[in-house]
């Protein structure tokens, strides 16, 4: 028995074709029109409990217009004005934080992103097609501030944020910008609770920094922060070797190098500012040294051009022979084994002292060792004192610092070896990776596109995400330098590390004594005051 199909059907002329259609359902005019006007007041309803703050304004404005006229709503424009400037004055950053950047965030997204947002979205291949009718990925929400525009995008189903950092400059000129970062987690970290509350706001701040697979921040760029130069950031008396302050971010913040337990490698071309890194690291960590918590051991293949005036800083210096630049490598092998063998079955994690101080190899031009060296013998010796250094070192308190030119394998073999990389500006789209890892260009490290001015301006991987953030070191002046090594030489006994052997390459400067408490006579005072007596050649007995 053939069951007769539901709905209406239709025949062909020729009677060869049925079309079988469902029965539209027909709803009278008033049933209609009172759906769409639920629909409308639904989502009134949603819009204001979702914007609290301009439907308590636009309230407030009626009533004080209702009961006092034009004076009633001027006044009260006077006075927030009037606040907010002084409010700007005292403490700019929480103004941007809770005024004027959401207030900024809020208009820049109805008039600027909207309007572009579709267009946008096709031309630059992030919309989809489902069921005939085309997706985009959602714009929820555009924070603001000095320098950016951080938009919260919901991905289309079935996308990942891969596909967005592929088209990072796209989006960036799609929207009238240079420069802009796709991060697949909210960029800024959640802030350090304190005080009364601190309880319940952190709990409000892990359910907002709570991971979001969906959700992708996309950073414009209104205002480049990192055009006018950067100078030099205070030196502090106890260096925290965490977080040493070096350069800006975009967002107008300090980006501060993690030192303890990595290794640094710095690439760049010529002229592009790798002295900025290097002198800014110097200053970051001159207290530590002249209180003898650091010792800098410097390398300058170029015969002291970059480091010859910071000379009272550096515990040791090697500028002019190849073979005293492997000797003091060979040095620095050697505090590494020694402290190897003092440490095994104590600790896992060295931790620095004045008696037992943090040694940074700093290394500039690192080519001219490992790979344009004459001395074949000589080349391999210091291959291997470098190779012993990156993959024991960390550990042990023995750091390597190295700026180069070329990244490729054959100048430096051991690159993977380098937790911590910076990459200025470069020559060659290749070299992005090569310095910062695979994908670092598509995730928008444009280090090869760096423009003239941008000397001292970089690609940096933040701490705990993969995301490359653009920033500009400070610049650190001759005269600067000068004042730095008059005002923090390193202690005399700073090159005594191990007994040294006459390698140094350039006189040993004037060092004041290091400072050191005094833990009481362990003699008599007549007996130590005999040996003082005998020790300065005083009368014999």
């Amino acid at each position: 028995m053939i069951r007769r199909p539901r709905g209406e059907v239709v025949m062909t002329t020729a009677g060869e074709l049925m079309v079988i259609r469902p029965r539209r359902l027909e709803l009278p005019v008033w049933l209609v029109a009172l759906g769409l006007i639920l629909r409308w007041l639904w989502r009134g309803l949603w819009w204001c409990v979702r914007h609290p703050v301009i439907v308590g304004l636009f309230v407030a404005g009626v009533l004080l217009y209702r009961e006092f006229g034009r004076v009633g709503l001027i006044v009260p424009v006077v006075v927030a004005s009037a606040v907010s400037a002084v409010w700007r004055w005292k403490h700019e950053a929480s103004w941007w934080a809770w005024c004027a950047g959401p207030m900024l965030g809020r208009f820049r997204q109805v008039f600027v992103y909207r309007r572009a947002w579709r267009e946008a979205m096709t031309l630059c291949g992030l919309a989809r097609t489902y069921d005939h009718r085309p997706v985009l990925p959602q714009l929820l929400r555009v924070r603001s501030d000095q320098a950016l525009d951080v938009l919260t995008v919901r991905m289309v189903r079935g996308q990942t944020p891969e596909e967005f950092q592929r088209v990072t400059a796209n989006l960036a000129y799609a929207f009238g910008r240079r420069h802009a970062r796709v991060y697949t987690e909210r960029p800024d970290q959640p802030p350090v609770r304190s005080g009364y509350w601190a309880l319940v706001l952190s709990a409000v701040d892990r359910l907002r920094y709570r991971d979001r697979p969906s959700l992708v921040y996309l950073v414009i760029v209104r205002t480049d922060a990192l055009r006018t130069v950067v100078e030099p950031f205070d030196v502090p008396t106890v260096p925290d070797f965490t977080a040493l302050p070096l350069a800006r971010r975009e967002d107008l913040r300090h980006w501060r190098l993690h030192l303890l337990a990595t290794h640094v490698l710095i690439g760049g071309a010529t002229r592009s500012g790798k002295g900025s890194v290097l002198w800014s690291l110097v200053r970051a960590l001159a207290g530590g040294i002249t209180s003898g918590l650091v010792r800098l051991w410097v390398i300058d293949p170029k015969g002291g051009m970059e480091f010859a005036m910071g000379r009272p800083l550096f515990a040791r210096f090697a500028c002019k022979s190849f073979e005293a630049m492997a000797d003091l490598l060979d040095e620095a092998v050697d505090v590494m084994r020694e402290r190897q063998t003092r440490l095994a079955g104590a600790v896992r994690v060295h931790t620095l002292t004045e008696a037992d101080p943090l040694v940074v190899v700093v290394i500039d031009e690192m080519a001219a060792l490992t790979a344009y060296l004459q001395d074949v013998d000589l080349r391999k010796r210091i291959a291997s004192s470098l190779g012993l250094l990156l993959s024991q070192g960390a550990g042990v308190g023995v750091l390597v610092v190295a700026a180069l030119q070329d990244p490729r394998k054959e100048v430096l073999p051991f690159r993977d070896l380098f937790p911590t990389r910076i990459a200025l500006g470069l020559t060659e789209a290749a070299q992005v990776d090569l310095v910062l890892g695979d994908g670092a260009r598509n995730r928008g490290a444009l280090a090869d596109q760096m423009p003239r001015w941008a000397k001292g301006v970089g690609y940096v991987i933040l701490d705990g995400t993969p995301e490359p953030a653009r920033v500009r070191f400070s610049y650190i002046s001759d005269e600067h330098i000068r004042e730095l090594a008059a005002e923090y030489p390193a202690p005399s006994d700073a090159a005594d590390i191990l007994a040294q052997v006459g390698r140094e390459t350039a006189d040993e400067p004037a060092r004041p004594p290091l400072p050191r408490q005094r833990r009481g006579p362990l003699l008599p005072d007549s007996l130590l005051n005999f040996l003082d007596q005998d020790a300065d050649g005083g009368e014999s007995r």
